[in-house]
């Protein structure tokens, strides 16, 4: 894992890096939860995710928004942070020049930008999203959704009901071509305290049997 620091459209961008031994290995993004409520990329259940992608050999980043530790700018409600993830991405195709396969994922408000993110880049083909906002933010942008993917939610989640989920994985699910793994981790909260084996267990499995049928 490296230290790096890109050039974002606000300044700079602090991230963490894993470069995968395997020529033209897949690349995934991730991104963490809302900068104003203390999510930073250095999260339990972002470094889960990191890790998990890693296992699985894939080129993999996680990366502070604007004003999250040395990242620099401030925070702007979305725009400015799907920017900064556009140029993460963009660093990781530059520098993995001969990739044919992307995901992104996120936790809470990074899911919420990962998911804006797949419907601007084509390229995207898969996606993870843990506790994703629904009852707070916006996702009728996924008309129709481009990729199919995996979405955990904690059934005692106090910060995100688990029914807003429920209804947008079914929407999700109802689309043409698309495929939504939607799994519920029982007695779970929005942090996934006491939980984060069973999260990364979910995510080792989808990963296990996406990237099976894929190859």
């Amino acid at each position: 894992m490296s230290e790096i620091i890109l050039n974002g459209p606000d300044g700079r961008i602090e991230g963490r890096y894993h470069h995968s031994k395997q020529n033209g290995a897949p690349l995934a993004l991730i991104m963490h939860p809302h900068p104003q409520h203390g999510g930073t990329m250095n999260n339990k259940v972002v470094f889960s995710i990191y890790q998990n992608f890693i296992r699985r050999g894939f080129s993999t980043m996680r990366f502070n928004f604007r004003g999250v530790g040395r990242s620099q700018g401030e925070f702007d409600n979305g725009q400015g942070e799907l920017s900064d993830a556009a140029a993460a991405l963009d660093w990781m195709q530059t520098n993995n020049p001969n990739s044919q396969v992307c995901w992104t994922a996120g936790f809470s408000f990074g899911a919420w930008i990962s998911m804006q993110l797949m419907m601007r880049r084509p390229e995207i083909t898969g996606f993870i999203s843990v506790a994703p906002p629904a009852s707070t933010n916006d996702f009728t942008f996924l008309a129709p959704c481009p990729a199919s993917g995996l979405i955990v939610h904690g059934s005692d989640d106090e910060v995100i009901p688990v029914g807003s989920v429920d209804k947008l994985a079914q929407k999700l699910s109802s689309q043409k071509n698309i495929v939504i793994d939607y799994r519920v981790v029982e007695g779970c909260n929005h942090f996934f305290n006491k939980h984060q084996q069973e999260l990364s267990d979910h995510i080792d499995d989808y990963l296990e049997k996406t990237l099976t049928v894929a190859a």
